[in-house]
């Protein structure tokens, strides 16, 4: 809030112009006494003559960018003399020589604009809080009918503290878009700078604009984990929300996201305490969700256009619809699964027909490469990526207004993340697009950017998209915040196209390249030691760069968020499918789980279970029995022609042995033997399993050994 109330202002200096050192539109000098309140990134008011009478003049706001101090020495030689070298006669003098502050402050604006003159001779005084917002300009979206003012911080200088705002038109489009913030690592506050203006853009986003939302992306520790629990926060914190006219509260609605780890059933997020893993839902993709973004996972160096071809085959004329393979089988590909049976059915026939060269004018060397790339995808994902069985994903189409979904991608490996950052801002542009998201307006934060948009390298499919997003955003309502240590390695579109910049604590090394040769040396000293919470912001509406701080963000950090909810030690399989069942309806009993699912396979189990938590249904325990009863498929078994199954059944029928074989039940003091012509041992063993002869779920029998083959 702005207070409008005029102090009475003494002058602390007075503009002066030299030969040397001219007043000009654009910059001007004055000096003050040897004590003083002004510093490097004040804001001063100055005031010709005539206006201190009364009279219509000019008026011109500035910023100081540079201070010097002089004497009357000519030379340092001269002091060294008169003091016969000894610094303690120096004290001593009986003359104290005569010393002045000169001050360099750049225009921020000139009052009237028109006709744009050198600043005249004046007195300088402190600026206040309506001079503040006259020389940023912000008295331009401030008031009206439809205020666009977010804060963005405090300007502190002199013992003032006036609330800076930026305009909504230009952070969040469509005028202008997108906030880039710079720091060296732990002394920048990048995260903390990001948490707090997210908070001010919820409670100030004009309501003529719409509803907004957040996606945040935690690509490291739990920077973002507990953004839902209320942080510690002390006085001057409470002092600085209040001025800035920001309520000090957690985030209302906080929706979290994370893959499986490797076993299929435990999170892979720190976010594991019982008190909170209950928030986290898992995020879980199937072939029609990666097919689309095959290009992020694949080598390119060794998928070519005729691989690339051959994927867009797969992805327009065979997932998701009834396909004839071409000798007589009948398949519909939903998962890798079934697209590993249809490889086999489309080898298995070619051999057959004694045709190894090419299948519908794909050579076969082209397709067993994709095979094999397809085929590791969700090896190498495992736990995002599932190989059989349903999705799980973001709620497309029913975001909500004032909610941040963060997906925590941190202990993912690096393609991985690539993965989920290319597919979830690509769905953002899309449903943008048909604006069917459920909110007008999104901000995607993104740490580390440097990662994804590097100034040198390879041209990468999230390289393009982040250029794509930073150039036409805007206009759909998709912002991006990114945050990144040194802004001199990203790419020059990128953070070229972001309305708004921020600076943080910066390497002295990072100042020293180009891209920050506008800035004074005083600015860059300022820079290079600046306090925690403290930054430099550039805004399409100020003329110069200005210091603002921040109050802490009023949501846990998330080194204390670990040390108050200490991460959960991974579950036993048994016990973290029974945990998410009892999420889904509590009315399920961990034993029922637990003995429902004894002697099952896990793979089973794991498939049952993702049916039951995609469908949501009233008595889950139920649903997920009857999905264990039996195979869970989204469609039936692909049919194929009797001799490509002639020709497979010996291959299936050994696989499928030892893989039974393999789930043996040590706590069983019974074991049985049973030959089988498609196992090559002769004998295997098994347990409380599915029989090999009769494939039912019971031990193996004497007949069932005399009936085997």
């Amino acid at each position: 809030m702005i207070d409008t109330a005029v102090p009475q202002r003494l002058p602390v200096g007075r503009v002066v112009a030299t030969e040397l050192k001219p007043a000009t539109p654009h910059q001007f000098h004055f000096w003050t006494a040897n004590e003083t309140s002004i510093g490097i990134g004040a804001i001063v008011r100055v005031e010709d003559d005539a206006t201190a009478t009364g009279a219509a003049g000019r008026v011109v706001y500035g910023v100081v960018t540079d201070g010097f101090a002089y004497s009357d020495l000519a030379t340092p030689l001269q002091d060294v003399v008169g003091a016969e070298g000894d610094p303690v006669k120096a004290v001593a003098s009986p003359t104290v020589r005569q010393e002045i502050r000169l001050w360099t402050a750049a225009v921020l604006r000139q009052s009237p604009e028109e006709p744009l003159q050198p600043v005249p001779l004046g007195r300088v005084h402190v600026a206040s809080d309506t001079d503040v917002a006259q020389a940023l300009r912000m008295d331009a979206y401030l008031g009206g009918p439809e205020p666009t003012a977010i804060p963005i911080g405090l300007y502190t200088s002199g013992g003032l503290e006036a609330p800076v705002y930026v305009d909504a038109d230009f952070l969040l489009g469509p005028e202008a878009a997108h906030l880039n913030i710079s720091g060296v690592s732990g002394l920048a506050t990048k995260t903390s700078a990001v948490e707090f203006l997210l908070a001010s853009v919820f409670q100030h986003f004009p309501p003529h604009k719409g509803r907004i939302a957040a996606v945040c992306f935690n690509v490291k520790g739990p920077d973002l984990c507990f953004l839902d629990r209320p942080g510690v926060l002390d006085d001057d914190d409470r002092r600085r929300y209040a001025r800035l006219s920001v309520t000090a509260r957690p985030f209302e609605r906080v929706r979290y996201y994370a893959p499986f780890k490797a076993d299929g059933v435990n999170l892979n997020t720190l976010r594991t305490h019982p008190e909170l893993v209950g928030d986290v839902e898992p995020l879980v993709w199937g072939l029609r969700e990666v097919l689309d973004y095959a290009e992020v996972l694949l080598n390119r160096d060794d998928v070519d256009a005729k691989a690339d071809a051959f994927i867009d085959f797969l992805a327009d004329r065979v997932v998701d619809k009834e396909f004839e393979d071409g000798f007589g089988g009948v398949h519909r590909v939903v998962s890798f699964a079934d697209l590993e049976r249809l490889f086999r059915s489309i080898f298995d026939g070619l051999e057959l027909a004694g045709r190894g060269d090419s299948w519908r004018t794909h050579h076969i060397a082209t397709m067993r490469k994709v095979r094999n790339r397809l085929s590791n995808i969700s090896t190498r994902c495992k736990g995002l990526v599932t190989d059989d069985g349903p999705s799980n994903d973001l709620p497309w189409g029913r975001f909500e207004d004032r909610a941040v979904y963060v997906i925590d991608v941190a202990n993912v490996d690096p393609l991985g993340q690539d993965l989920v950052f290319a597919r979830a801002v690509s769905q953002l542009r899309e449903h943008l697009e048909r604006r069917d998201l459920g909110v007008e307006a999104v901000v995607v934060f993104v740490d580390e950017l440097n990662k994804y948009a590097p100034a040198d390298g390879p041209e990468t499919y999230v390289r393009k998209m982040l250029l794509d997003i930073s150039e036409r955003g805007r206009y759909l309502g998709l912002v991006l915040f990114g945050a990144e240590q040194f802004r001199s390695q990203m790419h020059r579109r990128v953070v070229g196209n972001a309305g708004t910049v921020v600076f943080g604590r910066m390497d002295a090394d990072e100042l020293a390249t180009p891209g920050y040769h506008v800035l004074s040396p005083a600015t860059k000293i300022k820079l290079a030691t600046l306090p925690i919470g403290e930054l430099m912001v550039r805004h399409p509406h100020f003329t110069q760069p200005i210091f603002v701080r921040f109050p802490r963000p009023a949501v846990l950090r998330g080194r204390d968020g670990v040390e108050r909810y200490p991460p959960a030690a991974d579950l036993p399989f048994e016990d973290a499918v029974a945990r998410q069942l009892v999420r889904l309806d509590r009315r399920v009993r961990p034993n029922q789980v637990k003995d429902l699912i004894a002697d099952r396979r896990e793979e089973d189990v794991r498939r049952a279970l993702a049916h039951t938590r995609q469908a949501r249904p009233h008595d889950a325990l139920a649903h997920f029995q009857k999905q264990l009863g039996g195979r869970v498929s989204l469609r039936p078994r692909s049919s194929r022609s009797p001799a490509v199954a002639a020709l497979g059944a010996r291959r299936s029928r050994c696989a499928t042995t030892r893989r039974r074989a393999r789930r043996i039940t040590t706590r069983s003091t019974s074991r049985t033997r049973c030959a089988s012509r498609a196992d090559r041992s002769g004998e295997c063993r098994m347990s409380r399993s599915w029989c090999c002869v009769c494939t039912t779920p019971n031990w193996c029998t004497d007949r069932c050994r005399a009936a085997s083959p």
